[in-house]
């Protein structure tokens, strides 16, 4: 006698349905985003080096500054990522309107503590230990004009995001950014989410 058939598709649990997170467009200052980089606007030339100026760290390798072409973006993402190496410039080569979102460095012992009540969410990073950012954290700027913006080391970055068809950035970080510093955060499989750009054409 046959035995009973399983169908794997049967098996299989459905899946949860995604939420989406709409993101409110925070006003872009040197003042709102200091928790995550400094906003750099253009400066006559000859002027002296200071604190308007972006404060790099590009000491733990050899510095890539490069044109970054990007297409078909949306205006919706479900990762974010961080850096711990290094300073990130990011900025629109023609000045076009693009959004980033971003959340605070979550590196333990550098940027942040632990209670025992979070402990099971302490993630391994390449020589650190790091929390996932916290949904609530997480901020969206939109950068418009001749202006960049210097993330600092360890800032999560979900981004850029635009309504182009394709877009050039510079951007200035190491030569093995990608390769050996690139840790992401997978809000659609691990929080069963995804997060939006609210009312892009009216801020």
């Amino acid at each position: 006698m046959a035995g009973p058939q399983i169908c794997d598709e049967a098996a299989e649990a459905p899946s949860p349905p995604l939420r989406t997170v709409m993101l409110p467009v925070t006003d872009l200052t040197p003042d709102s985003f200091a928790p995550f980089g400094q906003v750099v606007d253009p400066q006559l030339d000859g002027g002296r080096f200071g604190p308007h100026d972006a404060q790099l760290d590009l000491t733990r390798g050899t510095p890539r500054f490069y044109l970054m072409r990007l297409q078909n973006r949306t205006l919706q993402f479900d990762r974010i990522t961080h850096h711990a190496k290094t300073t990130q410039c990011l900025g629109s080569v023609n000045s076009l309107p693009w959004y980033l979102g971003v959340a605070q460095p979550t590196i333990l012992g550098a940027t942040e503590t632990v209670d025992l009540q979070k402990r099971p969410e302490v993630l391994k990073g390449d020589g650190y230990d790091y929390l996932p950012p916290a949904v609530e954290n997480i901020r969206l700027f939109k950068v418009e004009g001749p202006r960049f913006l210097k993330l600092h080391a360890g800032t999560w970055h979900a981004g850029p995001l635009f309504e182009e068809p394709w877009m050039d950035f510079y951007n200035l970080e190491l030569s093995n950014t990608n390769e050996t510093d690139h840790t992401t955060y997978n809000f659609k499989k691990n929080k069963d989410m995804v997060f939006e750009v609210e009312n892009p054409c009216s801020c």
